[in-house]
């Protein structure tokens, strides 16, 4: 007879002896899920406090030269608990870098190629200008900017430009000083432009023979004049030979009121609280008749350009200068309106 065959189940089951048998089925998987849900839980854990601490640019504004190079100026909003922030540059070749807080004061910083790392002394926005020349290039008479922009931004043109060609349409164009701005979306945006040949003879003046005659009429007109105001003079001398005689002193009192805004003395008792070496600058300024250039300055100073840069833009803040471009070079001038920047 034929042993019967018994199916052997698995199941629980209690020894002699107390002890508890219980199935593992199902235990492999779940010792495989367990590190998948932890590293995940990890990721969510690091990634809250990055998302917080992210940077966002507040505006974005930038000005071609007639050279080519480009000045950009931006507005970013940073954490202050963070003791310093990495700002992605638009390009290597930067010049006149200058970074600054909330309350104005200058940031250290550091270039390291396309990158500046700015120590922001728990300013919560940030102001950053720098000069680049890597988004400008020339073919021919054909001038082709280039940029690849995170954020919408403005745009003004250099001055006796006209755009030939773009990649797209702008949100706003409108004329500055007879400029052109536009404001661009955030994305690549190419311009193609050109400068407008300046015709020497449209503003030459020609002399008819009446302009003539009336030119020489002038010339006999002016010269008895002349010779009438010299004899005064001659007259004033002789009863006054200690005073200065009336005409010279309405010129010196014309000269002074043309000037008096240049005065240093004007623009200290007007912001006491400047610093002393920003006195010098503006000191040598009005004695260079109210403007320099910049590489003056730095010459007059023994200054690097970015020290001298720096203090420009410090006396620009101030409102007592303003800062033009002339000849691929800095401008600085007094300003003559301090009243209203008060």
């Amino acid at each position: 007879m034929n042993p019967e065959i018994v199916p052997v189940y698995e199941k629980e089951s209690i020894r002699e002896d107390g002890m508890l048998f219980v199935r593992t089925d199902g235990i492999l998987e779940t010792m495989v899920k367990a590190p998948l849900i932890l590293a995940g839980l990890i990721i969510v854990t690091v990634l809250i406090p990055l998302q917080t601490s992210f940077s966002s640019t507040r505006t974005l504004e930038l000005t071609i030269y007639s050279d080519g190079s480009t000045h950009v100026s931006t507005k970013i909003d940073v954490d202050p608990l963070e003791p310093d922030f990495e700002l992605n540059l638009f390009g290597k070749s930067i010049d006149n870098f200058v970074a600054t807080g909330d309350t104005g004061f200058l940031l250290s910083e550091k270039i390291i190629e396309d990158k500046a790392i700015i120590d922001i002394f728990g300013s919560s926005s940030i102001i950053v200008d720098y000069n680049i020349d890597d988004l400008v290039s020339k073919e021919g008479r054909v001038w082709t900017f280039s940029f690849d922009s995170p954020s919408n931004y403005t745009l003004l043109m250099p001055k006796n430009s006209v755009i030939v060609g773009m990649s797209g349409l702008p949100n706003n164009m409108e004329l500055v000083d007879e400029q052109t701005k536009l404001g661009l979306t955030a994305g690549l945006s190419e311009i193609n432009y050109i400068f407008t040949p300046i015709n020497p003879t449209t503003h030459k003046p020609t002399i008819s023979s009446e302009s003539s005659f009336n030119y020489v009429n002038t010339i006999i007109i002016g010269g008895s004049i002349i010779a009438v105001v010299m004899g005064i003079v001659l007259m004033l001398k002789r009863k006054q030979s200690k005073s200065l005689p009336t005409i010279i002193q309405i010129e010196s009192t014309e000269k002074q009121t043309e000037t008096k805004f240049n005065d240093a003395e004007t623009i200290f008792n007007f912001r006491p609280e400047m610093r002393e070496d920003d006195k010098e600058i503006v000191k040598f300024i009005s004695d260079k008749g109210g403007q320099a250039l910049e590489s003056e300055l730095r010459k007059k100073f023994l200054q690097p350009r970015t020290t001298m840069w720096r203090a420009v833009k410090r006396l620009e803040r101030l409102g007592v200068i303003e800062i033009d471009k002339k000849d691929l070079q800095n401008l600085v001038k007094l300003k003559k309106d301090l009243e209203e920047e008060k």
